[in-house]
């Protein structure tokens, strides 16, 4: 019986140059790419376990997930190509004048996937992140080695290289706190009383419910403009992806209350005088 089974083993599949494919070699690497899962199965369980004793980060949990991922599977590979005695080391110094013209051709996507790599380890954008790119705003869903998934406010699944994070100027809204503050412009015309106006303007925010720390929340006269006084309305949200609908309900209040309390927001206006020649 082991006397069959061994035959079966060696049994030659199909041979290329003195690379002899056996049905033991393609056990040995289906094998091998079970157990990469199973592996990274159960580290991914471990990892993303909630503790009930010690919180965790998402994002940095993702992070670390992706760079175990990478590493576990690189060796695998490596282990793959031994089961078929390829050496990976003779395999890396014969084909290094391949690599070389491989590396300038793909220079882009390899920069891509540095970027990618500093981004999982450096761990300064993570997963639910909002982010500004060129004017953009972008809730980032996935980070991989090459590229990240983002969604934009219209609900638009964006595709961004790494490389584009990592090299320009990227404003992170949630890298510090959950919570951002934003302003909203608010002109009134000359004469109108200067005490009311930032009494509303407060109260209008105050009664938004995704408006964060209420005692926070105030009213400024900025500027003497051409045609108004110009206010600012600042606060705290933690609603920092759909803050354009909470600034629209905002508004929507101020209009209101602003009806009701007689107080104008005025249309620009520009005096023309002509003079008459003699």
């Amino acid at each position: 019986m082991f006397a069959s089974i061994n035959k079966i083993l060696k049994y030659q599949l199909f041979s290329i140059d003195n690379y002899k494919i056996t049905v033991f070699t393609l056990l040995s690497i289906l094998l091998i790419y079970i157990l990469t899962k199973i592996c990274l199965y159960l580290i991914k369980k471990t990892l993303f376990r909630k503790h009930k004793f010690v919180k965790t980060d998402e994002g940095n949990t993702y992070a670390l997930f992706q760079i175990i991922k990478y590493v576990v599977w690189i060796m695998s590979i490596g282990l793959m190509l031994e089961a078929i005695h390829i050496k990976v080391t003779v395999l890396i110094a014969g084909s290094a004048a391949l690599l070389v013209g491989v590396g300038l051709g793909l220079q882009q996507t390899f920069n891509d996937m540095i970027s990618g790599i500093i981004l999982l380890s450096e761990r300064s954008i993570k997963i639910n992140d909002i982010l500004e790119i060129d004017g953009d705003i972008i809730k980032i869903q996935s980070i991989g080695l090459r590229t990240s998934k983002g969604l934009d406010r219209d609900e638009i699944s964006i595709i961004i290289p790494n490389s584009l994070i990592t090299t320009n100027k990227v404003i992170n809204w949630s890298h510090q706190s959950k919570k951002t503050r934003f302003r909203i412009p608010v002109g009134v015309a000359y004469g109108s009383d200067v005490d009311l106006i930032l009494k509303t303007l407060e109260e209008s925010a105050f009664e938004h419910p995704d408006i964060y720390e209420r005692q926070s929340i105030e009213a400024r006269l900025v500027n003497f403009g051409a045609s108004s006084l110009d206010f600012e309305l600042l606060f705290f949200s933690k609603n920092i992806f759909r803050i354009g609908k909470v600034k629209s309900d905002i508004r929507l209040i101020i209009n209101k209350k602003f009806i009701e309390n007689n107080i104008t927001i005025p249309f620009n206006q520009l005096d023309v005088h002509l003079k008459k020649e003699i």
